[in-house]
């Protein structure tokens, strides 16, 4: 089993890798799989079910689709050649695909939302399809958007299809138990491992570029959060907060005014700059989701700016380390809130900063994977109930929390022997088990939690 870093943690657009991006992605696919069709093609329809009907306005997954059918991807996502897409399509009642015909496409006709049952498949379902000039359907495929950007075609998801179709890498660990055994049998770290497995695909250029690029990615959008003000979209009318405390924290440096615990605001605003970015629909990194998107550059963040000894080289092993225990939970449970509910995304979210911020505090890979544990094990059964369908309330401030606890995970595992009673794999099982049982409604559809019990929501 092998999943890349750079499956783990793409870039991408807000405010959803499941509901925004995934829905951007198939789009794209259905587009490629037209261009090499023998049919001619005059206009195309889409149908969106279960959480993505639920949930698809507050997610854009509506906004989303089309623009994925008019040819935009989510890593070159251009947010002002959108908005001029947008209006044409609007106007026009038609795409302009590259490569193809204009298709006739016009989104209060030809986009659907079917609230009736999900697709058997997943929750996250939509079928996309082509039509002659006489409206009869030349070309359809369903496709899942299966959490973190991640979608599979409908014979893909029933072939049980891996995500990686590669040669064997060195250390295929399927499991955290088999991933501490190789590192004690080869004394290499988790990281290590993790590189030598990149280094198998890509070359050692490609890989430190491409990393660079993710932390750069990751920061700016700290950055933009920490500086960006005003109401976030969608209605609910929810303000910006992180530039209003990161300001009053900057003020306070120095004059001996704050506890000790003001340290959990300077987390928590690092976390909710990126998930207010990701509310906006601006560029994020998937951590392993949107949703989840500020968990782990605000733990980086939070060490670099507030530990000593901290330094930037070492974000490669920070980022590789998260990236082995995202693919872990990925395999063996799931890092979809329409799947297992919120605990498969600021839960895996947090494991996963908090085994890359034990890493680079000198944990041993017995400490990273403790540290992991701890995280995921005390946000088993979160619920992903958002308010009116919005990456909002609870998201942006959820993410804080899960940033704090990662980092008071990574502390509690430094401050043992890496000896532990619960495997980080029976975490992750337990993690399967709670979302296979937990009932739709908490679910990523808005229909129970929160999303029901907030007046005039």
């Amino acid at each position: 089993m092998f999943l890349s870093v750079f499956d783990m943690f793409k870039v991408g657009v807000g405010p959803s890798s499941s509901h925004t991006m995934g829905p951007m992605v198939a789009a794209a696919a259905f587009l490629d799989l037209l261009r090499q069709s023998p049919f001619q093609a005059h206009g195309l329809r889409a149908s969106l079910h279960g959480s993505l009907a639920f949930t698809g306005v507050g997610h854009a997954t509506d906004r989303a689709t089309i623009l994925g059918l008019a040819g935009f991807e989510p890593a070159t996502y251009d947010a002002k050649a959108a908005e001029v897409t947008l209006a044409r399509i609007k106007a026009e009642g038609r795409v302009y695909p590259d490569g193809l015909t204009p298709l006739q496409f016009v989104p209060d006709q030809d986009l659907t939302f079917d609230y009736g049952a999900p697709l058997p498949g997943h929750a996250n379902g939509m079928i996309l399809m082509a039509t002659d000039a006489q409206g009869d359907v030349i070309l359809q495929e369903t496709y899942y958007s299966v959490g973190g950007g991640f979608v599979m075609t409908e014979a893909e998801l029933a072939a049980g299809k891996d995500t990686d179709d590669g040669a064997p890498v060195p250390y295929p660990f399927k499991s955290a138990n088999e991933m501490l055994q190789m590192c004690r049998d080869t004394g290499k770290s988790i990281a290590a491992l993790k590189r030598a497995n990149e280094l198998s695909r890509i070359s050692a250029e490609e890989l430190d570029n491409g990393i660079a690029r993710l932390w750069a990615v990751m920061n700016d959008c700290i950055t933009r959060g920490l500086t960006s003000e005003g109401i976030l979209p969608g209605g609910l009318n929810v303000k910006r907060r992180a530039k209003s405390i990161h300001d009053a924290l900057l003020a306070e440096r120095g004059l001996n005014l704050s506890p000790p615990h003001t340290i959990n605001d300077w987390m928590s605003a690092y976390a909710m700059a990126v998930n207010e970015e990701n509310a906006a629909g601006g560029q994020v990194v998937t951590a392993p989701t949107n949703g989840a998107a500020g968990v782990l550059p605000a733990t980086i963040r939070y060490w670099l700016d507030h530990v000593p000894g901290a330094t930037r080289t070492r974000i490669p092993e920070f980022l590789l380390t998260a990236a082995a225990i995202g693919g872990l939970v990925k395999h063996n449970a799931s890092i979809s809130g329409a799947e297992c509910g919120c605990q498969a995304e600021v839960g895996s979210a947090s494991a996963m900063a908090a085994a890359g911020l034990c890493a680079v505090m000198g944990g041993s890979p017995q400490h990273v994977e403790n540290a992991a544990e701890i995280a995921l094990e005390h946000h088993l059964g979160m619920t992903c109930d958002p308010i009116k369908g919005l990456v909002q309330i609870p998201c942006i401030e959820r993410n804080g929390l899960g940033c704090i606890k990662a980092v008071s995970a990574a502390s509690l595992a430094l401050r043992g022997t890496g000896d532990h009673f619960v495997p980080l794999d029976s975490a992750i099982e337990t993690m399967r088990q709670t979302g296979a049982d937990m009932h739709e409604k908490y679910k990523e559809t808005s229909l129970g939690g929160l999303a029901v019990n907030v007046p005039n929501c």
